[in-house]
């Protein structure tokens, strides 16, 4: 069992930014392929970003490609998610999560998952 704990939440106006920290409790990081979530009020939970652990290829949702980015510090063995020119609809509750399958956009194809963390962007 693996138990993911996000961090880095909190209340944010339009355009500006936050980063995101994810890291395993007694686990590595390593072998294990990141994807990040978010799920809004009244709104079903959403493909974010995801990572490659083996090549470090990176995927994102058409609606935050260019303006988040995903990565990993394996010395620190923490995934990241850095969110630039944050928006009133980028507001939710974000995930991360670790799947054995490589750059997969589906909540389904993830085996552990943390307890999220909220983002609040202010307009």
């Amino acid at each position: 069992q693996v138990r993911l704990v996000e961090s880095g939440g909190g209340l944010v106006q339009a355009g500006g930014s936050l980063r995101l920290s994810c890291a395993p409790s007694g686990h590595t990081l390593r072998s294990y392929n990141m994807g990040w979530f978010r799920q809004a009020p009244g709104k079903e939970r959403e493909f974010v970003a995801a990572d490659t652990w083996s090549d470090s290829s990176t995927y994102y949702a058409n609606s935050v490609k260019g303006r988040f980015t995903i990565s990993r510090d394996n010395a620190k063995n923490t995934v990241y998610l850095q969110m630039n020119s944050l928006k009133p609809e980028d507001t939710a509750v974000y995930y991360c999560a670790a799947s054995v399958l490589p750059g997969r956009r589906r909540d389904g194809d993830y085996n552990y998952w943390g307890q999220g963390t909220q983002v609040t962007v202010s307009s």
